[in-house]
């Protein structure tokens, strides 16, 4: 007998509970139940994987299409603070009630015999790209949730791949480099169809498997590639050029790598979703990804970002760097006990004066005090001998809110490690501080 809920809520808590697994990688379930609901796309299909990128990206491509007057849907994950923001059609985020009668379908469709047991990932997933194929688009926007090959996502032939960048994480799940990652990931390619790689030194995994099956490769720096100054950038792929762009809104220099993945995937889609050069412009102008390199401007400045892995952390030391000198750095911090830690703390350690370590609420998370424990075996071989203060908390909010006491006008607090970290702090609005210590 089909069990029914009132609330997205008890779905959601439906779902935790009907797998035995969190993470199991495979398609035959999610296939089957797709079947079931005979799931068909009748637009354009665009598939974003990759190790860091995907969400920028898949802002990017919503923007550019939204801007040339299309109707685009998004699925992207995880949110941060609400399950809604996983789905959005035509540049809004889908309410809560919208998602119900999807949920009620997949779970129907589940228990036809035989019943198919789906992870909490594959049951929201389905009902996403449920909601997504009725909902009318000109194109669907579809990120990655891990790996490529055997992600839910999957199921949906793509008409356009998107691979950003390929590094270290989740090795556990896709193997111990970044060829075997790589491989994982090229799973999302199709034959015969566009297969933009915006990863500048990709894996020989990813260029074989594209030949293999007979791809059509778009390649960073081979079939495109962009070049800029202080004030503009261009962008050059086959046949066409886009000169003197104003820089992305979201900001970092990592973004105009998947700026230029995104103008490369509307370049091989131009004959069935022909953009403007002035849709690309206004669109990469305007585009908004909380959590990415996310500067709140005031006193003191924050900055949010979801990095949660070496590369990550990598690009976020240099893009923190850039901004400019701050008499102090407090960091609020949380993350995955998988997550390879001790590269992360000592890639940022050194820009850091103050540690606000903070528990997360999930299984997954590595504790507080463990995280300090971690930070000091670092700091401690570091050749850097300056004092470092430390603390602990319970959740991210309370680490946020010790950072703001202890941070003067002129400082900036930076959160980051994770989404539920960045989710945490951003649960009642974006932070804005105002100088307390002036008033």
């Amino acid at each position: 007998m089909q069990t029914r809920f009132d609330t997205l809520e008890q779905w959601l808590a439906h779902c935790e509970q009907i797998h035995p697994k969190t993470i199991d990688m495979g398609l035959t379930r999610v296939k089957a139940v797709a079947e079931r609901l005979a799931l068909r796309f009748a637009c354009p299909v665009i598939t974003v994987a990759g190790t860091n990128g995907k969400g920028s990206t898949c802002a990017m491509l919503e923007a550019v299409a939204l801007e040339a007057g299309y109707r685009p849907g998004v699925f992207t994950s995880p949110h941060l603070v609400h399950f809604e923001e996983r789905c959005r059609v035509h540049g809004e985020i889908v309410s809560a009630a919208d998602l119900l009668p999807h949920f009620e379908a997949v779970e129907a469709a589940r228990l036809q015999a035989p019943e198919v047991s789906l992870s909490y990932f594959e049951f929201t997933t389905l009902a996403i790209l449920r909601l997504l194929s009725q909902a009318r688009l000109d194109v669907a926007i579809l990120e990655v949730g891990l790996g490529g090959r055997l992600d839910a996502t999957n199921i949906i032939d793509t008409d356009c791949a998107v691979i950003t960048s390929i590094d270290l994480d989740h090795m556990n799940l896709l193997g111990p480099d970044r060829e075997s990652i790589g491989r994982e990931k090229a799973g999302i390619m199709r034959p015969g169809k566009p297969a933009v790689v915006s990863d500048p030194v990709p894996p020989q995994s990813v260029i074989d498997h594209a030949q293999s099956i007979g791809a059509d490769l778009w390649r960073f720096g081979r079939d495109f590639n962009y070049e800029g100054d202080k004030q503009q950038w261009s962008w050059a792929g086959r046949g066409r050029r886009y000169a003197g762009m104003a820089y992305p809104a979201l900001r970092g220099a990592n973004q105009l790598v998947n700026a230029s993945g995104v103008l490369a995937a509307y370049e091989a889609l131009r004959q069935v979703l022909p953009v403007t050069a002035q849709a690309v412009r206004n669109g990469l102008a305007m585009v908004e990804l909380p959590g990415r390199f996310q500067i709140v401007p005031g006193q003191p400045a924050v900055v949010l970002d979801v990095a949660h892995n070496p590369h990550a952390i990598a690009a976020l030391t240099a893009n923190l760097d850039a901004m400019g000198y701050f008499p102090t750095t407090h960091a609020v911090f949380g993350a995955m006990h998988d997550k390879d830690l001790t590269p992360m703390l000592r890639k940022l350690g050194p820009l850091v004066d103050r540690w606000y370590f903070c528990d997360l609420p999930t299984d997954r998370a590595e504790k507080a005090v463990d995280l300090q424990s971690k930070w000091n075996a670092v700091h401690l071989l570091s050749e850097q001998r300056r004092e470092v203060a430390t603390a602990c908390y319970p959740d991210p909010m309370s680490a946020f809110q010790a950072a703001v006491e202890a941070a003067g006008p002129a400082d900036r607090i930076v959160v980051f490690g994770s989404f539920f970290t960045v989710g945490g702090v951003l649960k009642h609005g974006v932070p804005r501080l105002d100088a307390k210590h002036l008033n």
